[in-house]
Protein backbone atom coordinates (compact mmCIF):
# COMPACT_ATOMS: atom_id res chain seq x y z
CA UNK A 1 0.00 0.00 0.00
CA UNK A 2 1.33 3.44 -1.33
CA UNK A 3 0.88 6.47 1.61
CA UNK A 4 -1.63 8.82 0.41
CA UNK A 5 0.95 11.75 -1.71
CA UNK A 6 3.79 9.52 -2.29
CA UNK A 7 3.65 8.37 -5.08
CA UNK A 8 3.78 10.46 -7.95
CA UNK A 9 4.18 9.97 -11.70
CA UNK A 10 7.14 11.04 -13.49
CA UNK A 11 5.81 13.68 -16.38
CA UNK A 12 8.47 15.20 -18.73
CA UNK A 13 7.71 17.99 -20.66
CA UNK A 14 9.04 18.11 -23.79
CA UNK A 15 10.44 21.23 -24.87
CA UNK A 16 8.65 23.29 -27.88
CA UNK A 17 9.80 25.74 -30.04
CA UNK A 18 8.17 29.02 -30.13
CA UNK A 19 8.46 31.42 -33.01
CA UNK A 20 6.50 34.43 -33.04
CA UNK A 21 3.97 35.03 -35.22
CA UNK A 22 3.17 38.39 -36.37
CA UNK A 23 0.04 39.32 -38.18
CA UNK A 24 0.22 39.38 -42.26
CA UNK A 25 -2.47 42.12 -42.85
CA UNK A 26 -0.60 45.99 -43.09
CA UNK A 27 -3.10 47.15 -40.62
CA UNK A 28 -2.82 44.59 -38.24
CA UNK A 29 1.03 44.27 -37.94
CA UNK A 30 1.27 48.25 -37.24
CA UNK A 31 -1.36 47.79 -34.40
CA UNK A 32 0.65 44.64 -33.18
CA UNK A 33 4.18 46.55 -33.74
CA UNK A 34 3.34 49.87 -31.89
CA UNK A 35 1.36 48.22 -29.12
CA UNK A 36 4.79 45.77 -28.18
CA UNK A 37 7.30 49.32 -29.14
CA UNK A 38 4.89 51.63 -26.84
CA UNK A 39 4.73 48.58 -24.01
CA UNK A 40 7.79 46.06 -24.00
CA UNK A 41 10.21 47.59 -26.30
CA UNK A 42 12.59 50.99 -26.18
CA UNK A 43 12.83 50.37 -30.28
CA UNK A 44 12.38 48.54 -33.56
CA UNK A 45 15.68 46.76 -32.99
CA UNK A 46 15.68 45.67 -29.87
CA UNK A 47 12.06 44.20 -30.64
CA UNK A 48 13.02 42.47 -33.98
CA UNK A 49 16.29 41.06 -31.90
CA UNK A 50 14.29 39.34 -28.94
CA UNK A 51 11.71 38.67 -31.23
CA UNK A 52 13.83 36.89 -33.81
CA UNK A 53 12.89 38.89 -36.43
CA UNK A 54 14.12 40.47 -39.77
CA UNK A 55 14.41 44.50 -39.21
CA UNK A 56 14.52 44.62 -42.96
CA UNK A 57 11.73 42.74 -44.08
CA UNK A 58 9.68 44.02 -41.32
CA UNK A 59 10.04 47.23 -42.96
CA UNK A 60 9.62 46.43 -46.28
CA UNK A 61 6.15 45.00 -45.61
CA UNK A 62 5.60 48.33 -43.64
CA UNK A 63 7.01 50.23 -46.72
CA UNK A 64 4.39 48.44 -48.90
CA UNK A 65 0.97 49.34 -46.63
CA UNK A 66 2.50 52.86 -46.65
CA UNK A 67 3.96 52.94 -43.43
CA UNK A 68 7.49 53.64 -41.97
CA UNK A 69 9.06 53.54 -38.53
CA UNK A 70 9.62 56.54 -36.44
CA UNK A 71 12.99 56.43 -34.48
CA UNK A 72 11.98 59.71 -32.63
CA UNK A 73 8.52 58.45 -31.55
CA UNK A 74 9.54 54.92 -31.43
CA UNK A 75 6.66 53.97 -33.47
CA UNK A 76 4.79 53.33 -37.05
CA UNK A 77 3.96 56.22 -38.61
Amino acid sequence: MVACGAWRPRVQIQPQETTMQIPSDGAMLVSFLNMKLRDEYPSLDDLCEDLELDRREIEARLAAAGYEYDEAQNRIR
